[in-house]
């Protein structure tokens, strides 16, 4: 524990405050498949992939040994001037897994962010169009151009670019309209069509709608049927490209490859990141070629679509093909959403299940009929759950949701394992068997 205590005071002291997100004291030393040791040699159930990052598991041995591989022979080279032949390889294979028929291109970044400034910077350039719709709640990255785009309560304090205009997304157990989902016959489109793009901008102005299929940052709120598609209809009418922010859903999580596949969407233009490269920094957008055509050298980064993260994201998506893991995500995620619903009804605290796959998220409240967010209980249960052996965050413009994003390798022992502390800890919380001082130093979003 000492050792602990002192790497905790080692990070204080040198690394900036502006880079971190905490939740629990915790030091990582090791992992393997859905479980991270800490430096005392204690093991933890991961539920949060590190953000979605570690979809195949910790350490997975084929991608070790295709790294080293790698790196024996081409350690690397910088895309934007020397070919390689692992990112031609890999732009293909990423081709080939998008619908759509019509011609595709890739662009390498490193983070989701950088993907995403791609889309904020190149798409108003390729289409001479200024203006950009996204949604509020929406997370897209940390750059200025990402961050514009995005509508997640941590970006507010920063101004952002004119041109992007942020409307409500389909947050149905909060809908801004008032609504109720099984009556509203979706008015958040009837909005956009009557609404926005009558009286606030043009749509012969506008370049393009971004969306996630899933808001995962935002609270894991999932779309109700029709919505996805209806704005794809609304994009087609009026000549608009419709983006898909799939950085933290995609590559299997909803159990199937991408997030928006659940809805028959043929999006212009996909972007990814987070688990493409395996644990190695990659990010890709994959899109129309006359849009990734738009210009030479407008958005390049020397170490982008190295040959070493190419390696390991072809060696992931074999992983994630060969070990089925679209299916066990949707089998553990079944599972998962069921027991928690069952938790639903022992818990007044918890409103709401939601989710796809290995995406869930639980909405904590003080009351269900006024459904005033409950942050500070939801910091509790993730605090108490770590103190239990179960690692995860909390999300959502609120933070009162318990977010959570396993490895897809997660198994049965393990899931059920993690409900039973889930249960513990909400339980703890609630009869204040948790130490709010301790939670105080972690204030994760609310930091």
């Amino acid at each position: 524990m000492k050792r602990t205590l002192d790497l905790i005071q080692r990070d204080k002291d040198a690394l900036s405050d502006v880079m971190k997100l905490r939740f629990y004291p915790i030091v990582a030393s090791s992992g393997k498949g859905a479980v991270l040791r800490d430096i005392c040699g204690v093991d933890y159930i991961d539920f949060s992939a590190g953000w979605g990052v570690a979809n195949v598991g910790y350490n997975h041995p084929r991608i070790i040994k295709r790294v080293c591989d790698q790196m024996s022979k081409l350690s690397f080279a910088s895309t934007i001037s020397i070919l390689n032949e692992e990112s031609i390889s890999l732009a293909e294979r990423l081709i080939s897994m998008l619908p759509g028929k019509f011609e595709k291109k890739v662009w390498y970044g490193h983070s989701g962010s950088d993907a995403n400034e791609f889309v904020a910077k190149i798409v108003p350039l390729a289409t001479g169009k200024s203006r950009m719709i996204t949604f509020v709640g929406s997370y897209h990255g940390m750059t200025m151009g990402s961050y514009a785009m995005s509508g997640h309560p941590s970006q507010g304090r920063f101004i952002g670019a004119g041109n992007i205009i942020k409307l409500p997304y389909p947050y149905c157990y909060r809908c801004a309209f008032g609504k109720e989902k099984d009556s509203c016959n979706l008015f958040c489109l009837k909005y956009i069509e009557d609404y926005v793009l009558r009286c606030v901008c043009q749509p012969d102005q506008i370049a393009a709608v971004t969306v996630e299929a899933i808001q995962c940052d935002g609270g894991d709120v999932t779309p109700p049927d029709g919505f996805l598609q209806g704005l794809q209809a609304i994009c087609r009418k009026h000549e608009i490209l419709l983006i898909l922010d799939e950085v933290k859903i995609g590559l299997g999580r909803t159990g199937k490859m991408f997030g928006f596949e659940h809805w028959d969407i043929e999006p212009d233009l996909v972007v990814m990141g987070k688990p493409l490269g395996g644990g190695q920094p990659l990010s890709a957008v994959v899109g129309r070629k006359e849009i990734m055509d738009a210009a030479v050298g407008a958005h390049l980064f020397t170490t982008a679509g190295n040959p070493v993260a190419c390696a390991a994201a072809m060696e992931t998506l074999d992983i994630i093909k060969e070990e089925n893991l679209e299916k066990n995500a949707e089998v553990m995620g079944e599972y998962l959403r069921k027991a928690f619903l069952r938790l639903k009804d022992k818990y007044e605290v918890i409103a709401d299940v939601r989710g796809k796959g290995l995406v869930i998220g639980i909405e904590l409240v003080k009351d269900r009929d006024t459904k005033e967010p409950a942050d500070e209980l939801t910091a509790l249960v993730v605090y108490r759950s770590y103190e239990l052996g179960l690692l995860y965050f909390c999300a959502g413009i609120f933070s009162n949701i318990l977010e959570f994003t396993p490895p897809l390798v997660i198994t049965c022992d393990q899931a059920e394992q993690a409900v039973r502390i889930i249960d513990q800890a909400i339980g703890d919380a609630i009869s204040g068997n948790v130490s709010s001082e301790k939670v105080a130093e972690y204030s994760g979003w609310g930091g």
